[in-house]
C-alpha cells in the first residue's frame, strides 16, 4: 500500500467528522496525522515492518490511537471507522468534495437539494443553470466550480513530485539489485524536475536485456503489464502510473537519456541543430552517415554538437543552447548550498512538534539556523495566535534558542495579509519578530486587481521580510489566485523584499518561470518548506529543484548564506 492511501483515509475522515461536528480536537489530529504521513520519506508497510507497532507511534503526528488505525489497514485493508462513516454519505461525496470551490458541505448540501453525487451530474448542473437557482449560489460560484472540475479533468493522470520520485526510487531499487544491470537512469519529465510528472520512463544498460524485462514486469509495484518486449516493457504501477523501461546498449547510453529526458522542445532544437551540421541525432546517437560521432554518454554529446553540458532542469528551450554555446550557462544552486529553513510551524499553530524538536531535526540536516513561523489570529483553521499568544511565544523561542545548541532559532511568525492588504499583527508586534513573513490565506477570488493592491501594499510594510506561497495555488487541488505576478516582482525589487519558493510538493510556488523573473530583476528568493512536521523538512530538495528550473544560482537564493550575513539581509 502506497502512503497517500493511508492519508488519503484520515483526510476523508477529517472531513466526515467535521460535517458531524464532532470534537475539534479529534478533527485536527487526524488532519495532522494525513500532512505527516504524506511527507514521509519512508513507505507505512515498511515501517512497520521493521519497528511493528511502536515505530509507527514515533511518527510525528501519529499517536496511540492513529497507529492503532494504520495497524489495522496494514492488517484488514480497512478502517473500520473510516467505513462507518462513508456510510452516512452518498458515493462520490468524497470526489465531489475535492473540487476547487465546493468542499464537504457544498458537497453535502446539492446531495441533499439536487441529488448530485457524481462530477458529471455536478458539471450538468452547474451548466444548465440548476446551481445558480439554490440559495447562496450565483452564476459567480456555478462558474468557479466549472472551473474547479476543468482542473480536476487536467490533473487527472498527473502525479505530485514526491510521488513519482517515491515510485521511480521503489523500482531503482529493486533493478538495481540484478547483477545484469550495468547503469540505470530515471529519464523523462521527473528528471527535468517538473512539478507534476506524467509517467515513468526508466533506462537500462544491460546485457541480458530478456532477464530485465522478466524482473520489471514481475515487481511487488505492478498491477498490469501492457507490453512486454526484449528492450522495451510498460506496465501500470498500483498506484495508476505508467512504467516504461528500455534497455540500450552502453555506445548508446547517453544519447538515449538524453532522448528521453526530453523536453520534447529541447530535443526538436537540437535535432535541428544538428541537421545544419549534415548530422544526424536519435536515441542510437549521433551519426554522420553511418558514423557514430557521440552518444555514450550526454557531456560527449553536448561536446560534439559544439555545447557546455546542459543539466536536465534546463533544458526546456528556454535560451539554454545559447547559454551552453557561450560558456553562460548557471551554476546552479545545489541542495548542500542550502544553510537553513525559514518557515516552518510548530505546535503553537498547525504543527505537530514543539520548537525545540524541530530545531534540533534541522540541526541533523546540517543547517546552521531556523525560523519558526506559526500562524497568525485571522487564520483560525490553523490555530493562529494572537498579538498576545505571539509576544509569549517569542519568548519561548528564544528560551528553545539557548537550549539548542549549534543551531540559531529566529522568532517569526506567517501573517496573514488581510483583504484591504494591511497585515494581521501591528507594526508594534511586527517590530519584535526577527523574520516576518506576508502571507494570503482568505479571500482567494478576488478579483486581479485588487488581489495584486492587497499583496503589493503588504510588500510596502518595513517589516516585512518574504512573501510566501505567492500565487496560493495547490497543484492538483486548488488553482493560483488571480495576480498580476510581474507588477508583484517589480515592489518587490522596489521595496528590497524576498519571495519565497515553497518546497512542498502540493505548492513549489514560485514558478519556475517566475522564478527566472525574479532572477533578472535582482530579487532574491527564499527556499523554504513551509514545515509541519520535522519529516517535511525534508522536502527541501523539491524547492531547490524548482530554483534550478529557473536558473537560479547560489547568490540569487537567501538561505545560502552564512547566519550573518542573512541577519544583515533581514
Amino acid at each position: 500500500m502506497e502512503n497517500q492511501e493511508f492519508a488519503d483515509i484520515f483526510w476523508q475522515v477529517a472531513e466526515f467528522l467535521e460535517l458531524k461536528e464532532d470534537n475539534p480536537f479529534k478533527i485536527r489530529a487526524y488532519r495532522k496525522a494525513a500532512q505527516a504521513i504524506e511527507s514521509l520519506p519512508h513507505n507505512l508497510e515498511d515501517i512497520y515492518a521493521k519497528g511493528g507497532f511502536n515505530a509507527l507511534k514515533e511518527i510525528s503526528g501519529i499517536g496511540q490511537h492513529l497507529a492503532e488505525k494504520i495497524e489495522e489497514k496494514i492488517k484488514t485493508g480497512k478502517v473500520a471507522v473510516h467505513e462507518k462513516l462513508a456510510k452516512d454519505f452518498p458515493a462520490g461525496f468524497i470526489e465531489l468534495a475535492e473540487v476547487q470551490g465546493m468542499g464537504p458541505k457544498t458537497a453535502l448540501l446539492l446531495y441533499k437539494k439536487l441529488k448530485i453525487d457524481s462530477l458529471a451530474k455536478l458539471e450538468k448542473a452547474a451548466k444548465s443553470g440548476q446551481l445558480s437557482k439554490l440559495p447562496g449560489f450565483g452564476a459567480k460560484k456555478a462558474d468557479n466550480i466549472l472551473r474547479g472540475i476543468e482542473l480536476k479533468k487536467k490533473s487527472h493522470g498527473r502525479f505530485l513530485l514526491d510521488d513519482a520520485t517515491a515510485h521511480a526510487e521503489l523500482l531503482c531499487e529493486d533493478l538495481g539489485r540484478l547483477k545484469e544491470v550495468k547503469q540505470l537512469l530515471v529519464c523523462g519529465s521527473l528528471r527535468r524536475g517538473k512539478e507534476t510528472v506524467g509517467d515513468l520512463d526508466l533506462l537500462v544498460v544491460s546485457a541480458r536485456p530478456e532477464k530485465v524485462m522478466d524482473h520489471f514486469s514481475k515487481l511487488a509495484a505492478v498491477s498490469q503489464v501492457l507490453a512486454k518486449g526484449r528492450t522495451k516493457s510498460s506496465v501500470i504501477l498500483k498506484n495508476g502510473m505508467q512504467a516504461d523501461l528500455r534497455v540500450v546498449e552502453e555506445r548508446a547510453f547517453g544519447s538515449a537519456a538524453h532522448y528521453f529526458t526530453g523536453s520534447k522542445d529541447h530535443n526538436i532544437r537540437i535535432r535541428q541543430l544538428a541537421q545544419k551540421k549534415g548530422w544526424k541525432v536519435s536515441e542510437y546517437g549521433l551519426f554522420k552517415g553511418k558514423k557514430q560521432l557521440a552518444g555514450r554518454t550526454e557531456a560527449d554529446l553536448y561536446k560534439k554538437m559544439g555545447y557546455d553540458y546542459i543539466p536536465p532542469e534546463l533544458r526546456e528551450n528556454r535560451g539554454e543552447f545559447a547559454a551552453a554555446a557561450a560558456g553562460n550557462l548557471p551554476r546552479l544552486v545545489e541542495l548542500k548550498d542550502i544553510k537553513g529553513d525559514l518557515h516552518m510551524h510548530s505546535t503553537a499553530s498547525d504543527g505537530a512538534n514543539s520548537i525545540e524538536e524541530m530545531a534540533q531535526a534541522a540541526k541533523k540536516l546540517g543547517y546552521e539556523y531556523i525560523a519558526i513561523t506559526d500562524h497568525t489570529e485571522s487564520t483560525r483553521i490553523a490555530h493562529g495566535l494572537t498579538e498576545k499568544e505571539v509576544l509569549k511565544h517569542i519568548q519561548k523561542i528564544k528560551a528553545a534558542n539557548r537550549k539548542v545548541k549549534g543551531i540559531e532559532i529566529l522568532a517569526g511568525s506567517e501573517v496573514d495579509i488581510k483583504p484591504d492588504g494591511s497585515m494581521d499583527y501591528s507594526d508594534e508586534v511586527l517590530a519584535q519578530l526577527d523574520i516576518v513573513l506576508a502571507a494570503v490565506h482568505s479571500r482567494f477570488k478576488m478579483p486581479k486587481q485588487e488581489m495584486t493592491e492587497r499583496v503589493i501594499k503588504a510588500l510596502e510594510n518595513k517589516y516585512v521580510n518574504i512573501l510566501v506561497h505567492p500565487t496560493g495555488r495547490l497543484l492538483n487541488e486548488r488553482e493560483a489566485y488571480e495576480i498580476d505576478m510581474e507588477a508583484v516582482l517589480q515592489a518587490a525589487k522596489k521595496h528590497k523584499k524576498m519571495i519565497e519558493i515553497n518546497a512542498h510538493p502540493r505548492r513549489l510556488d514560485l514558478t519556475d518561470i517566475n522564478c527566472m523573473r525574479a532572477r533578472e530583476l535582482g530579487i532574491r528568493l527564499a527556499i523554504s518548506t513551509d514545515a509541519h512536521s520535522t519529516d517535511q523538512l525534508e522536502l527541501m530538495k523539491y524547492g531547490v529543484i524548482t530554483a534550478r528550473r529557473g536558473w537560479l544560482e547560489k547568490k540569487d537564493v537567501a538561505n545560502t548564506l552564512p547566519l550573518a550575513q542573512l541577519k544583515k539581509l533581514l
